[in-house]
């Protein structure tokens, strides 16, 4: 057995926040300041390039205490471990998650891939690796879909600064009007694509795969394929017949799922784009974030913390959604990246006993950047019914030196984390501008936006996604649910449509009309 199978709803501790919630949920948290002494001493950790502060939350001491004891009463230590140790912990699909094991040095299978990595990104940076008529490359374009495009697209516009001036794109729906409009403004002398696809049957790459490669060889030709293409895959044949080289095919570990892929050879875009130097601090600031995670007692472990907070809300104020607000332009693609990386992860209502579950597990994530998120939906995070627990991420340093206008920047994420707990009371005429206050959010501040601490920050979720998990007894790394309906689209395309209901068949006549 991997990982604990322990109905957390039984626990003591579990049963005691029951009984503690009932004493916090009248406290409006300014009051937590007054009555506890070092609130923000004990409610806050440093580390590294880091500042969590989390003493903005709806939680007592005495509630903390009794969650880092919930971290003990599932065996989280075990369960860290294991998942660490390459343990069958994905027990559905007979897997290890070593996703970890991408960030760090020792295992042969992953050096030697990420050798190939950097080669190639090198040597198209430094023009050795050149397109068919001797152009040097000047555009690649990433051919995948869900953990193959999202991850690396995140992280190449999240380091754009750090670009060496190769320009990234990126090909996942199945989407023909998007694909040519792409296509249109490449050269296909100086265009190199990536199709990833670790099976490479995933219907939407191949379908756009292969509008590109007729493109090309229309272009081009097809025995320069082998120059343009590289193809990121466990499927040695299928890219060959497709007329990639066997050079330019590099595997994907069975124990990595997609969602968490970006650290090997699906991050080759990653490399190409920021260089290898960058892609190697990239890895080390996650891998540090590993140790990190899974050496620091609970207490003090960011991941952790962000995971019992995350559950407490979930679980006892029954809040569905939690907001991720980067106040970095830069970072606008996060929210979309940690709603994938979470919402399938633990998005479940069956314990890895096999039971249902009668409590909540996974919460829906989103958010957006600010400061537009303060003139789209604050409005309803300030006023509205709803709490909703929040991630506020700043940065201390500007990347290209604009203190001035970073500082109003930063302004904006003092104000709005001070005004969701203070609020501003009114009354009588003025009732309409009262707002309560009392809302929850976590303050992230990092030194500064760049590979490493990047890296951190993207390994702080997993970890945190990974704890979630592990406390709720849910299998968090298969996806049954993403399974599902891929299959029934290929019995429609197939024409296998007696197994569907009246009112789909209604609408695949309408779409057919």
């Amino acid at each position: 057995m991997a990982l604990t199978k322990i109905n957390p709803t039984k626990l003591p501790s579990w049963k005691k926040l029951v009984q503690q919630f009932d004493k916090d949920y009248d406290y409006h948290i300014s009051d937590f300041f007054k009555e506890e002494n070092n609130r923000i001493e004990k409610f806050s950790i440093s580390w590294n390039n880091f500042y969590l502060d989390f003493s903005k939350n709806r939680l007592s001491n005495n509630t903390f205490k009794l969650l880092a004891n919930l971290c003990e009463e599932t065996n989280l230590k075990n369960n860290i471990d294991q998942y660490f140790n390459g343990a069958i912990i994905n027990e559905t699909e007979s897997r290890a998650v070593l996703h970890t094991a991408l960030r760090s040095s020792g295992n042969d299978e992953v050096d030697k891939t990420l050798n190939k990595i950097i080669n190639i990104s090198d040597e198209i940076n430094n023009a050795k690796r050149l397109g068919y008529t001797g152009k040097k490359i000047t555009d690649v374009v990433n051919i995948g879909i869900g953990g193959s495009h999202l991850g690396p697209e995140m992280v190449t516009e999240s380091l754009a600064y750090y670009s060496r001036g190769i320009k990234p794109h990126f090909i996942s729906n199945i989407d023909s009007d998007f694909t040519s409009k792409l296509l249109k403004g490449l050269n296909p002398e100086t265009t190199l694509f990536i199709i990833v696809s670790k099976t490479f049957t995933t219907i939407e790459t191949l379908e756009n795969a292969n509008k590109v490669r007729a493109w090309f060889i229309d272009n081009a030709s097809e025995n320069v394929i082998k120059d343009h293409f590289i193809a990121i895959s466990n499927n040695a044949e299928a890219p060959k017949k497709f007329g990639i080289s066997q050079d330019n095919i590099l595997s994907i570990p069975d124990w990595v799922g997609g969602r968490f892929s970006l650290w090997g050879s699906v991050g080759l875009i990653i490399s190409i784009v920021i260089g290898s130097k960058n892609f190697k601090d990239f890895l080390k600031g996650a891998h540090e974030m590993d140790i990190h995670f899974k050496n620091s007692p609970f207490e003090k472990n960011i991941p952790v913390v962000l995971a019992l907070l995350s559950i407490w809300y979930n679980n006892f104020f029954m809040c569905e959604t939690e907001a991720v607000l980067p106040y970095s332009q830069f970072l606008s693609k996060l929210p979309d990246y940690l709603q994938q990386a979470s919402m399938e992860s633990n998005g479940k209502s069956i314990d890895r006993s096999g039971e249902r579950v009668n409590y909540e597990t996974g919460s829906i994530v989103w958010g957006s950047t600010g400061t537009n998120a303060q003139h789209a939906f604050f409005q309803l995070m300030h006023q509205g019914t709803k709490i909703i627990p929040s991630d506020f991420i700043a940065f201390k340093k500007s990347l290209y030196g604009d203190s001035d206008q970073h500082e109003i920047l930063n302004s904006n994420f003092l104000a709005q984390t001070n005004a969701l707990m203070m609020g501003k009371s009114t009354s009588g005429e003025d009732i309409h501008k009262n707002i309560d206050g009392n809302k929850p959010s976590n303050s992230i501040v990092i030194n500064k936006l760049d590979p490493l601490n990047l890296g951190s920050l993207i390994a702080m979720y997993e970890n945190k996604i990974f704890t979630i998990g592990s406390i709720l007894n849910v299998f968090s790394y298969d996806q049954w649910g993403v399974e599902l309906g891929k299959s029934i689209a290929k019995e429609i395309l197939a024409g296998k449509t007696v197994d569907l209901d009246n009112s789909t068949k209604k609408t695949m006549d309408q779409l057919k009309k």
